[in-house]
Formats: C-alpha cells, sequence, structure tokens
C-alpha cells in the first residue's frame, strides 16, 4: 500500500512516479499538483505522464536527526539516511527521494546513475507502508550490488 496514493505506480520491477505535464508549454512538475503553483502554466490542461525511472544524482545530504511528524521512525529508534535530488533529464526536471537503506553519503557522487526503486517507509500491524527511493544504478532496493 502505497504511503501516499497517487504519486508512483506500485509496479515492483519498473516503478514510476506520476507527474504532470502542461501541454501547450511542455514543462514537467511532481508532483502533478504542482503544476498549478507555476504561472506560466496557468490555464494550461495538464496531462498525467510517468516519468523516467533513471536519472543523475544531482545532489545529496543525510538527515541526521529525526524529522517532525508526521514523519514515522521505521524502526525501534532513528536511524540517519540519505536523501537525494535526481535530475530525470528527459524531463529537464530533479526529483527529491530517500536513498535506499544500507547506501551511505560517501558512495554516492555527482553525476552518478540513480534509479527508482519502490521500498517500505514503515510498517504497522495490518500493512507494509510504501514510497519510492533511489538507489544507485545496479544496485538492489537493500543496497548491495
Amino acid at each position: 500500500m502505497a504511503a501516499v496514493e497517487g504519486l508512483f505506480t506500485l509496479d515492483a520491477d519498473e516503478p514510476r512516479l506520476i507527474g504532470g505535464r502542461a501541454r501547450s508549454r511542455g514543462s514537467y512538475f511532481f508532483p502533478k499538483a504542482l503544476a498549478g503553483s507555476d504561472p506560466a502554466c496557468l490555464g494550461d490542461e495538464i496531462d498525467e505522464v510517468l516519468l523516467s525511472r533513471t536519472g543523475r544524482l544531482w545532489s545529496f545530504t543525510t538527515g541526521e536527526y529525526a524529522p517532525p511528524a508526521p514523519y514515522v521512525i521505521p524502526g525501534d529508534e532513528f536511524e540517519p539516511y540519505v536523501v537525494a535530488a535526481v535530475e530525470l533529464a528527459a524531463e529537464s526536471l530533479v526529483v527529491l527521494g530517500q536513498v535506499v537503506s544500507g547506501v551511505s553519503a560517501k558512495e554516492l557522487w555527482v553525476g552518478m546513475e540513480m534509479v527508482l526503486v519502490i521500498d517500505v517507509l514503515y510498517s504497522d500491524d495490518d500493512h507494509d507502508y510504501l514510497v519510492w527511493k533511489w538507489a544507485p544504478a545496479g544496485q538492489s532496493e537493500n543496497g548491495e550490488g
């Protein structure tokens, strides 16, 4: 079950982010709802599109402390995590996302190829709540190559 519905497909083999594309300008947005925040696209029709699965690492940082609610600590205690900004070249769009666990900032470099994966954000007694994450190309969801 997606932690937030409508942001990505749940295809385990080839997940995709669900974005928007302005018909007349060709501009891309993620999430699709952000299209309304661009004054240049006001009144333009926005088509729902599946965005590229791969991109180049544009920037990254490590979260060393737990964010405020509604953040849910996925385990027994908080563990630092890496957030990546990945540039989707075909869309000229940079998308933020958490990097899969097991990959540290020391293993990343600007310009490396990243691939979109689906991973568990957190679980409760009834469900695993899924979210998109970025993984270095050629590595599995758990960071192993």
